[in-house]
Order: C-alpha cells, then structure tokens, then sequence
C-alpha cells in the first residue's frame, strides 16, 4: 500500500511549471507597488501630523488659498465631517478590518491601477489608526488629527486624502471591469458576442 503515496515527479515537474505558465500569462504580483503606496502614504501622513502637532497646534490657522483653503490643527476623535465622535472605538476596529482585508486580497493582486488603489486606501486606513492607537487619550479611543481646511467642507488629514483617491480609483477600476487579477471582465452581448 505504500506505493500509493507515491508522487510522480514528472506530473509536480509539470504542474509547477503550469502554474509559472498561468503566473506569467497574468503578469507579476503587485504586492510590492501596494506595500510602496502605502509606506508612502503612510509615511506621509505621519509626518505631515508630526510636524502640524509640532508648528501648528495652539496657534492661528495659517491661510493658503486666501478664505478657502487654511492650515488648522485639530483633535478629530469621529470620522470625516466630525461624525461619530462617540464611537471612535468602532472606527478603530474598522481600521483593522480594512487593513486585514487588504493583506488578504494582496494574493490575488496581479493589477497595478488596483495596487496603488488599495495601497492608497492601505496607507491612509494605517495612518489615522496609528492616531486612534497612540494619541491622546489613547488606548483605541485617540483623536486623529486634522489639518487642512476647506471653506464650507471638512477638515481632513492626508490620510483621509488617501483613502478618499484610492476609493475614488477603485470605484473607477469596477466601472472600467478591471480585475484585480489584471484581467478585464468582458459583458456578453444578447447575441452571443464580446462587448
């Protein structure tokens, strides 16, 4: 019975060289250009706050674009436009989520446009969890801190800058039928054709 678990070589030989076949047929993965678009996002953001904390916090808000764009630090301790303030736990626990969820798609990611999609949203969902983890008060439950101004909108963050262009990419990507295989997903028309 022994002979039974027995691999044959010359099939493994060939269906590792099968999946080599379809691997380059797709293209490379895209996993290193994710994780470089969200170092720099992230890094980014991070030292944009750090040095907003540092110049800005206390002082009067500094006017870019006359009355429509400001430099102005705050503690935002809810999502875009102030909501939520009270629930800034469950902002945290979505951070992770999303960030999880990113790592587990990365397997599959043959697509740049969706690399850098995701590694935007990865970077800007890292950089105001960092915020929630380790500002005050702290412990899941920190304020984010935003910076920039827009007259008549919201004070965001570059983070949030990040996570609203790589949502805004991603939207666009569906839209196109881009795969995050690389692949674009193709309609069939009623009389049997490729659209």
């Amino acid at each position: 019975m022994r002979w039974l678990n027995v691999t044959n070589p010359v099939s493994d030989a060939e269906a590792q060289q099968d999946v080599r076949a379809e691997e380059g047929a797709r293209g490379r993965r895209r996993t290193s250009l994710l994780l470089a678009v969200a170092g720099i996002a992230y890094a980014v953001d991070l030292g944009s706050k750090l040095a907003v904390v540092a110049k800005l916090e206390g002082h009067a808000p500094v006017k870019v674009i006359g009355g429509w764009l400001e430099l102005s630090a705050i503690r935002n301790p809810g999502a875009a436009f102030g909501i939520g303030g009270a629930t800034t736990i469950l902002f945290t626990v979505i951070a992770v989520a999303i960030a999880l969820v990113i790592i587990r798609m990365a397997r599959r990611l043959y697509s740049g446009p969706w690399a850098i999609a995701l590694g935007l949203l990865l970077g800007g969902a890292l950089g105001n969890l960092t915020d929630r983890l380790f500002r005050s008060p702290g412990g899941l439950r920190g304020a984010v801190v935003d910076f920039i101004a827009v007259r008549d909108f919201s004070v965001m963050n570059l983070a949030d800058w990040a996570i609203s262009c790589g949502g805004a990419l991603m939207v666009v990507l569906a839209f196109l039928g881009r795969g995050l295989d690389g692949t674009r997903n193709v309609k069939e028309q009623p009389g049997g054709g490729a659209e």
